[in-house]
């Protein structure tokens, strides 16, 4: 496939599936290559469903030098600037908690800009949210709970397309309804998603849709992959994001991304 990549300015990329190996870490290639993209003068872009802390945590040695686009698009910083904060509506917080009693197994989890609550229960679950959201509190109820969140993250051990998604579908519309993972599902404001991140941060530093590589794997990246005439699916990516996307990478834990960056710097 013939690219031209010279005029990239902006490089976006999910984190879980996609820059991260399947280990959730980031490879020392990325850091190198990303030293000779800020000589260039190209923007990055973390883009995760995770929690601003815990995506500032994989990627800490840069963290001064990027964007980051956290908690599905609902919030995003730069340095400690905050670009954008899209809060779940108070109100609906409650009802889709009363959604979700009726459901079993399942972990909710409000997420706040620098904070996550979760119900006073699962030790086997605790072990799971910290790799994901590295600050975290307990509370005795969710539904007491009246502090500004961005969005609730339902966990289900076994499959959320199967065991959380049914329930809370009729939900889409009125709010953002997404299977972020294998395991999540994510509940937020319907601008609460990572296009909507992606199109103010694109305004901010007037970079167009050409000049824009993005990388994903989850339908939760299909609005930001919108975004770039330069899209890549990873080859891990769900079906929907292939089809989605205009280009196709390695797998996330063959260096998909790096692969296509080293592509980039060469071209440039």
């Amino acid at each position: 496939m013939h690219m031209d990549l010279s005029k990239v300015k902006m490089v976006v990329t999910d984190m879980d599936g996609t820059l991260l190996n399947s280990n959730h870490q980031v490879s020392d290639r990325f850091f190198e290559l990303f030293e000779i993209m800020k000589q260039r003068g190209i923007i990055f872009v973390a883009a995760s469903g995770r929690q601003y802390h815990s995506i500032v945590d994989k990627l800490q040695p840069i963290k001064n030098d990027i964007v980051v686009i956290a908690e599905n698009g609902g919030f995003a910083m730069q340095r400690d600037i905050e670009l954008l904060a899209t809060p779940l509506p108070y109100a609906a917080k409650n009802s889709v908690l009363n959604v979700l009693d009726s459901v079993e197994n399942i972990h909710p989890v409000l997420c706040g800009k620098h904070n996550a609550y979760i119900k006073n229960n699962s030790k086997e679950f605790e072990a799971k949210l910290r790799e994901y959201y590295t600050d975290f509190k307990m509370v005795d109820d969710l539904k007491e709970f009246d502090g500004e969140i961005l969005k609730i993250a339902i966990y289900h051990f076994e499959s959320s397309e199967k065991y959380i998604y049914p329930s809370v579908a009729h939900l889409e519309g009125s709010l953002k309804v997404k299977v972020s993972g294998e395991n999540w599902v994510d509940i937020s404001s319907p601008d609460a998603h990572k296009g909507y991140a992606l199109q103010k941060v694109q305004e901010r530093f007037n970079v167009s849709p050409a000049e824009t590589m993005v990388f994903g794997d989850y339908n939760n990246d299909l609005e930001m992959l919108a975004l770039a005439d330069f899209s890549f699916a990873m080859e891990n990516a769900h079906p929907n994001v292939k089809k989605a996307a205009n280009y196709l990478t390695a797998h996330n834990d063959d260096f998909g991304v790096e692969r296509i960056l080293e592509k980039l710097v060469n071209a440039q």
